[in-house]
């Protein structure tokens, strides 16, 4: 039996603020502390716990400084955090792949598995026009 795309997720990456942290990361060089915490609507606190856990993973780089007379913290992805990233993506397009395929999952709300029957408790959703 073949081992199922969700046993291939990162624990560390997979957590939805970690990956929307690796996420915004990706997108820019490096990307100051405040401009997370906005982003993905994050107090300081949690947002500081969350990068603890990649930088420990050796997934991002924590860079404090200043910029001009402002105290500022810069996070980048590391070389290892890049592919950690796209690793955790290709799994998880993988498993999209794997429930739209043939015999997936019935249309939006659906309740259809793959041994074609229904979810006693679900009305079948009418063919499109």
């Amino acid at each position: 039996m073949t081992e199922h795309p969700t046993s291939s997720l990162d624990d560390v990456v997979h957590q939805r603020v970690r990956l929307g942290i690796l996420a915004v990361a990706e997108e820019a060089r490096r990307v100051e502390f405040t401009f997370l915490r906005g982003t993905l609507g994050l107090t300081a606190g949690n947002l500081s716990q969350h990068l603890g856990v990649l930088e420990k993973a050796g997934l991002v780089t924590i860079d404090k400084g200043y910029e001009g007379k402002r105290a500022r913290t810069w996070i980048q992805l590391t070389k290892a955090g890049k592919k950690a990233l796209h690793d955790e993506i290709a799994t998880l397009k993988t498993l999209i792949r794997q429930l739209e395929g043939p015999g997936a999952l019935a249309g939006p709300g659906g309740h259809e598995g793959r041994g074609g029957e229904a979810d006693p408790g679900s009305a079948a959703a009418p063919a499109p026009g």
